[in-house]
């Protein structure tokens, strides 16, 4: 056989993975001051603003640190064993570092790098010790560290209760499987009483119980606020539309979601998550012990408005929650 030929069985059987696997970006970039190239793989759970910004984000970061690399994102498009089957892909073309974004990711990610010894960075993970990915909040585990999205859960209702002086029920949907929403769901019902609220869940396992999940929720509640779950977030025109044809206002966990055509939300910056993540990537590129390193996680918040989305639904952003907010209003459609 010639080498013409096993070349051009080679880059077709390449070409057929990357098929089967997700969509895949490839990215070169030559700023490095020693002259390396590193192979970097991200692995990104599903396709969605807020995980897109991180995975932009991240490359900002490994930007601004003068890393060479040759970068190869793909997303599992919300599909376990896709996810699992990109994860071993990465390690079997021999990676230097994978990121992996979203926990589910980053569980993949880590199960499947570890025994090759390749380190693994994680990013939108909300409670990384409980997604077992961090011994403790101060204590990295062995090849593996990251940037946590814990919610500003606190923040996110007192904006609500600002907003909303006489609500008295926040509904929130989540998927069950997934450990960064059990943890943050955690976090509401220590919370809510604190601000006069009574929380109502509806916990789905796939994205095709999201609508009657929906019609549920939207008849026991006066607002949802939604967070950073996966499969939600992905079907977030869903919950937008039953939601607004009863006129229940719904907060987002970050402003993509507002963008999107949640009224309002108290969350964190993504594409600044990506950004930390990035920059200790490079940090374990240039040499630094992985397990040195603890997990950090965002701790600064913003306020962003949809004063569109508000206005459909009878609400009125008081003038001040207006003063200090961003807007980001529904693009329009053409």
């Amino acid at each position: 056989m010639n080498l013409k030929k096993v070349l051009a069985m080679g880059t077709a059987a390449l070409l057929c993975v990357a098929a089967m696997t997700g969509c895949e970006y490839a990215v070169n970039n030559s700023n490095s001051a020693d002259g390396e190239t590193y192979k970097i793989g991200v692995l990104q759970y599903a396709d969605h603003p807020s995980l897109d910004n991180c995975r932009e984000g991240f490359k900002q970061g490994l930007d601004s640190e003068g890393v060479n690399y040759e970068l190869t994102a793909q997303s599992a498009k919300g599909d376990d064993a896709t996810n699992t089957q990109i994860a071993q892909q990465f390690v079997s073309q021999g990676m230097d570092l994978v990121c992996g974004v979203a926990t589910p990711s980053a569980q993949a990610c880590y199960n499947a790098a570890y025994e090759a010894k390749i380190p693994v960075i994680f990013n939108a993970v909300s409670d990384p010790v409980a997604a077992k990915l961090a011994a403790s909040e101060t204590e990295a585990m062995d090849g593996i560290t990251g940037v946590s999205d814990m919610l500003p859960v606190e923040e996110q209702l007192k904006l609500i209760r600002e907003m909303l002086p006489d609500a008295k029920k926040i509904g929130i949907l989540y998927t069950t499987s997934e450990a960064n929403s059990v943890s943050t769901i955690e976090s509401y019902k220590e919370k809510v009483g604190e601000y006069g609220f009574e929380l109502v869940e509806k916990g789905i396992t796939n994205a095709a119980e999201i609508p009657q999940a929906v019609d549920l929720l939207v008849s026991e509640v006066d607002c949802i606020s939604n967070m950073t779950d996966n499969t939600v977030v992905a079907n977030l025109p869903v919950l937008i539309e039953k939601a607004t044809a009863k006129n229940i206002p719904v907060f987002g966990s970050e402003e993509e979601q507002v963008g999107n055509g949640c009224i309002a939300s108290a969350g964190i910056d993504y594409i600044e998550l990506g950004k930390k993540a990035g920059v200790m990537a490079a940090r374990v590129l240039k040499g630094e012990d992985i397990k040195s390193i603890p997990y950090e996680t965002m701790t600064e918040s913003k306020i962003t408005i949809n004063t569109d989305a508000a206005a459909k639904i009878g609400v009125t952003i008081p003038q001040s929650i207006t003063d200090r907010a961003e807007v980001k209003n529904t693009p329009s459609e053409s």
